[in-house]
Parts: structure tokens; sequence; C-alpha cells
């Protein structure tokens, strides 16, 4: 059980405590609940951006790292479609510091011409070497574009495409954080070496009187229930044809996104698995492949991806994934496979639980969810998964009419 306090403050912030006198040294983890899906179609790349611009000084502080590192810090954040986030690790002793520049930063950015200009260049360059001049790059701006049709899970965090961020003006940055970077859309969490009395003290001195915002209300476009198979082909200049395959699965906060996950575990969670067992290492038709899901707050996607090894057919690698997906859509797991995979997921869970780092993360996500405490219940949500349940679930899943292929062929074949 992870213990852990809850209070609000008066401008909304919520803020959880969590006390670990085992280290040293106190976490402190600002969530803010906006992400890419959030963004305007017409202006994407935003909640990335803001990830950088947030670096880049604030109102009182021109310099965001130089304070952080004399007291023992470090940082970092990263965004998601779902959500942004921000984290500090500190010598708890120093931790006043940590507030101090968190609040600020809240409270409002530097807004300048300069600091825009200067991230810009940052994100532009990081799209031209991830995404465009990358082997591979731009397979999940295709897959997404081809996956949703509606929901804006159909850009990426990035953005959806360069001119977007190119075009980024003043005035729109501001606008997107004062909508969304305020108190009632934050979660502030802190952890280890610390009490819930200092945090209190600490939280009203330094973030109680930031004005509170309005909570932003998302009101999404629903995507349509997939009713026939989607396919396209691409050329591209890479080592190897690569083969990729789509689903639709559920919403976090569904049950069966824990049937789903274990499911993407019993084709591909590691060597024992049944994709690398049978094609990779029996039939020799792929160099490595995987099953996996992105986890998303909205109905997310689970897939199947993998290198083919030279010389092999593009149809003839599809066929055996097939083949392995009638299996799993038709015979029942062995109790035995499904405890194996269970008892993985446990594992992994208790491992990312070590460090203080990733229980303050953890917390932040499943406030941010809506319940803090489905970071204790929700090995139990595993635990229920029957075998029943994942023939039940596969075969809603793998029908071909929920399916997305694309067929990523090398050029140089």
């Amino acid at each position: 059980m992870i213990q852990y306090e809850r209070f609000v403050l008066a401008n909304g912030l919520r803020v959880l405590v969590h006390e670990d006198t085992s280290t040293p040294m106190a976490v402190m983890n600002i969530m803010y609940d906006v992400g890419s899906r959030d963004e305007e179609p017409e202006r994407t790349g935003f909640a990335h951006l803001f990830e950088h611009l947030m670096f880049g000084g604030s109102i009182n502080i021109p310099q965001y790292d130089e304070p952080l590192q004399m007291a023992g810090g470090e940082n970092n954040a990263y965004t998601t479609n779902d959500l942004t986030n921000y984290y500090i690790t500190i010598p708890a002793d120093n931790l006043e510091t940590a507030f101090w520049l968190e609040s600020d930063r809240m409270l409002s950015l530097a807004f300048s011409e300069k600091s825009l200009d200067v991230q810009r260049k940052v994100v532009c360059e990081e799209f031209k070497e991830h995404y465009l001049n990358k082997p591979y790059g731009d397979v999940w701006h295709k897959l997404r574009e081809m996956i949703y049709q509606k929901h804006p899970y159909r850009w990426m965090t990035i953005g959806k495409e360069l001119s977007h961020i190119e075009n980024a003006k003043l005035e729109d940055v501001k606008k997107f954080f004062f909508k969304h970077y305020r108190p009632v859309n934050a979660i502030l969490v802190v952890a280890g070496n610390i009490t819930v009395a200092r945090v209190k003290e600490l939280a009203e001195k330094w973030f109680g009187d930031i004005p509170s915002g309005e909570k932003y209300e998302r009101n999404l476009p629903q995507e349509p229930r997939q009713t026939a198979p989607r396919r396209l082909e691409v050329k591209a200049n890479v080592p190897l044809d690569a083969f990729y395959k789509c689903w639709h699965i559920y919403s976090r906060l569904d049950q069966r996104y824990y049937t789903a996950d274990l499911i993407s575990e019993v084709l591909s969670g590691g060597g024992s698995s049944r994709l690398y067992q049978s094609l990779v290492k029996e039939k020799q038709l792929f160099s490595n492949i995987d099953c996996y899901h992105f986890g998303t707050v909205d109905k997310g996607l689970l897939c199947i991806d993998g290198k083919l090894v030279k010389g092999v057919k593009m149809e003839d690698a599809e066929k055996a994934v097939e083949e392995e997906l009638q299996k799993i859509k038709n015979e029942k797991v062995s109790e035995e496979e499904l405890q194996k995979v269970k008892n993985k997921t446990e594992s992994m869970m208790a491992f990312e639980d070590m460090s203080v780092m990733n229980r303050a993360n953890s917390l932040a996500f499943y406030e941010l969810l809506g319940d803090a405490n489905l970071m204790n219940t929700e090995l139990s949500k595993y635990q229920q998964v029957t075998a029943d349940d994942i023939l039940k679930e596969s075969r809603i899943i793998f029908d071909e009419a929920n399916s997305n292929t694309l067929y990523y062929y090398s050029s140089n074949n």
C-alpha cells in the first residue's frame, strides 16, 4: 500500500503528500491536465511547445535551471496526448527552492518573442530530426491519421505539421497558458523525506495566492466505431520492410482495459511470448516483433509491429500474424499462461513503485484519472481478469473490421 495524504488549496490546486523517510531526497511532481488532445486542429504541438517554454524563465526568475542546480536539484518534463508533467528531485532540506521555482512558473511565464523564438527553433529541430529525417520516423503520423477520423489523438504530441509550430504567435501561446496552466487544472505531488505539515505550509505560502483560473471542461469529439478495415502502403528509404497493425481498444478506466493489457502481454511479453516464439524463433519471418498498447485516458490502441527478415513477403508475414491471432480468438489461454502474465505485470508494477520519483508520478496520474487510490487497487483489477475474458475480448478487438494495417516498404529492396 502506498500511503498518502491529500488536500486541496482554496484556488483548486490538488496536493498529495507521500512520506518516505528512507531517502534524503524529495520529489516534486506537477502534472497539468493538458495534452495534445486539447489542442485545436489548426494549432497542434502547443502542449509540447509549452513543455519547452516552461524552462525559458518565469515572471520573477529569469533562469530556471541555475538556482535549482545550486540547490542540488535536477528536473525534467514530458508531454503526452493526455497530460504534461514536470518533476524535480532535490535534497529534502532544499525543498523550498522547488516550491519557489514551480510556483513562479505557474503564476506566469515571462512571455517574450525571444524565448518563443528560441524554443520554437528547438522544437522544429526535434520535429525534423525525429519525425522527418529518421528512418520510420513518420510511421505514427501516418498511422494516427488513418486510425483516428475524429478524435484529437489523430495527431502526435510533437504536432501534426511543422508549420503549426513555426507559425505559433505569442498571443496564441499566452492564451493556451492561461487556459490550461492554472492551479485548478494542476496536481502537485510531493514525496520523499518530508512531512505533511511542512508541505501544507509551503503549498499555502508559494501556491496559495495564485489565481485559480477557470476549470477546463473537455468536450472532445468522440471516435466513431470503426466498421471496415483500413490499409495503407508506404515506400521509404529505410533498411527493412516493416509491418504495423492496430486495433481500437478501451479507455484507461474501463475494466476491459486490463484484459487488453494482459492480451498484449500474452502475445508479446518477452522471449517466451507467443509472437516471438512463433514468428521470430520458429518461422524466422520477423527479426523482431512487439505487441503493445498506449494506455491513453480516452479509447486507445493495441498494436503489433515488427521488422521483416530480408526477403520475406509482407503478405506471408501478415498471414502468420493472423494465424497467431486466430489461436487467441479460438482457444482459451491456459491458467498457467494467464498466471504467468499476471505475475509479470505484478512484478513490473512493484519494480516501478520502488523509486520515489515513480511513486510521485503515479499518484499524480491516478489523481488525474479521478482517484489517486487506484494506485493501490489497480493490481486487483488485473487479478480479476479470467481466461474467458481474454477469449471474449480477443474476438472483439481482433475483428478485421476494427483493424488498421500499414505496409511500410523499404525502397532499397
